[in-house]
């Protein structure tokens, strides 16, 4: 099973980010921009939080509150759940799965963020890695 480390050498490498100051609106849009579902809050180069398409639906329109108006420090998810480059994909599939949310930021060990993978990352390495496994029996079992 592949680590996170080679998995994030296989995407590209740039990240959706904001800052906790920004507006729910420009983060809507960052996120829109880079076809993501979630992008981190950084304070500078530090982790602060992270904010979703579901952090959006149950803490800005769900309780009336303007995306124009309110920060993403007011709503963001703060307790954030991360990896790092040596944890497997399996491993951070369990995680998720356990934890209920869908991306995972990976810092290293100077705790600097180097990646996010999402939950669709996972499975679809998933798929790969099993696939290639099904390939090498069907050779074994023909040859």
């Amino acid at each position: 099973m592949k680590t996170l480390r080679q998995l994030l050498a296989d995407k590209p490498q740039s990240l959706a980010a904001v800052a906790p100051k920004d507006t729910v609106f420009h983060a809507l849009k960052v996120m829109a921009d880079n076809r993501v579902g979630a992008v981190l809050v950084l304070d500078g180069e530090r982790l602060v939080g992270i904010f979703s398409e579901r952090d959006y639906a149950r803490k800005v329109i769900l309780v009336g509150k303007a995306s124009k108006e309110t920060r993403v420090e007011e709503i963001m998810t703060d307790k954030v759940m991360y990896a790092t480059p040596e944890n497997s994909v399996q491993e951070c599939m369990a995680l998720m799965t356990q934890g209920h949310f869908r991306h995972l930021p990976v810092l290293n060990a100077e705790q600097q963020v180097i990646g996010i993978v999402s939950i669709g990352d996972l499975v679809k390495e998933t798929i790969c890695e099993q696939q290639f496994i099904i390939d090498q029996l069907q050779h074994y079992i023909s040859g």
